[in-house]
């Protein structure tokens, strides 16, 4: 998996958990409402950005949500 398709799926995991839409998580992440749409559509970010938006979903991921096997979780000291 790569590292683009892991955060579509965090955000997708975490907006149907919310009951919000990719918009929503995107407006809380990097703050821009398309970040999401475009990955999905095959454009990228930087490296520090998604470094950053890995970090925020590691860090504000709900109790009650698993997080997604196939996705490696950072560790405490990477994020």
């Amino acid at each position: 998996m790569t590292q683009t398709s892991s955060l579509i799926t965090l955000a997708e995991t975490l907006a149907a958990h919310q009951g919000v839409t990719h918009y929503a998580i995107s407006m809380r992440v990097p703050k821009k409402g398309d970040f999401f749409k475009k990955l999905s559509a095959g454009g990228d970010c930087r490296t520090a950005t998604a470094t950053r938006v890995l970090k925020w979903f590691h860090e504000n991921w709900p109790a009650d949500l698993e997080w997604p096997r196939h996705i490696p979780r950072p560790t405490k000291e990477a994020a």
